[in-house]
Parts: structure tokens; sequence; C-alpha cells
């Protein structure tokens, strides 16, 4: 008898930007999570009876402190993770106001020009994620 695989962990997220300090161009926001010591969008897992989109909006305050407005979908990353399967939805954001707190989950928080994020973002799905949000951003 062949045991069933198991239920996927649903989690959502964005690729946060705002326009840049400068005037010209927009800047991505990156999160290091230390228990994993890397760089990353902002996402987390879904609560019971939670919406992708309410989760996503969620997960970038509680990690990032800002409000954000959510704009066209992104494709969907699928993985597995402690031998479970994960589908994480994402969104481009436009990030709104609000001020980043460290905590133990998100310890810091770098706002990038996108060549520089894409470097130092550590999974090569982010980097993907973050090529496909640069063609609906204005």
């Amino acid at each position: 008898m062949t045991t069933p695989d198991p239920p996927p962990v649903l989690a959502a997220g964005c690729v946060l930007w705002r326009p840049a300090p400068s005037g010209h161009g927009i800047e991505i926001a990156l999160v290091h999570r230390p228990k994993y010591d890397d760089w990353s969008h902002p996402k987390g897992k879904r609560k019971r009876g939670e919406s992708a989109s309410a989760c996503a909006v969620r997960e970038v305050l509680e990690e990032t402190g800002r409000h954000c407005e959510l704009g066209p979908r992104l494709p969907s990353a699928h993985y597995t993770v402690a031998g479970r399967p994960k589908h994480v939805t994402y969104w481009s954001a436009r990030a709104l106001s609000g001020t980043f707190t460290p905590t133990s989950e998100v310890d810091a928080l770098l706002w990038l020009p996108p060549p520089a994020a894409r470097l130092r973002l550590t999974q090569p799905r982010d980097r993907t994620l973050l090529d496909a949000a640069l063609t609906t951003t204005p």
C-alpha cells in the first residue's frame, strides 16, 4: 500500500518595489532570513482560510514593515522543503508606507536597484521571479 503524497505547503509573497529615491528607476526589497542565511523576496505560509493575496500582503507587512499595493500576478514557484511540496503564489507589489523593524525571522531589509538585487538573491528561482516582475513594473 502506498502512502499518499503530503499536501503542499501553501504560501504567498511579493516582489516588493518602490520608486528609487534618485527619481530614476525602481528599487527591489530583499529580506535576510537568519535561519537560512539567505536573501529572498518577502513570503510566508498561508493561514487556514486565508486567501493567497491576503497572505502576500500580510507577509510583506510582517517581514518588511511596509504596507503594499498588489500589482500583476507573477509566476508561482513550486519546490520541495523537508520532503514536502511547497507552492508559493507571487505578485509584483508597490511599497507604500511603513518602517522596517528587525525580528528573529527577518533581521535585515535591503532596497537595491534590480541588477544588484538579482546578484544578492540566494535562490535562482527568486532571480527568475525578479526578471518576471521587471516586465510588469513601470
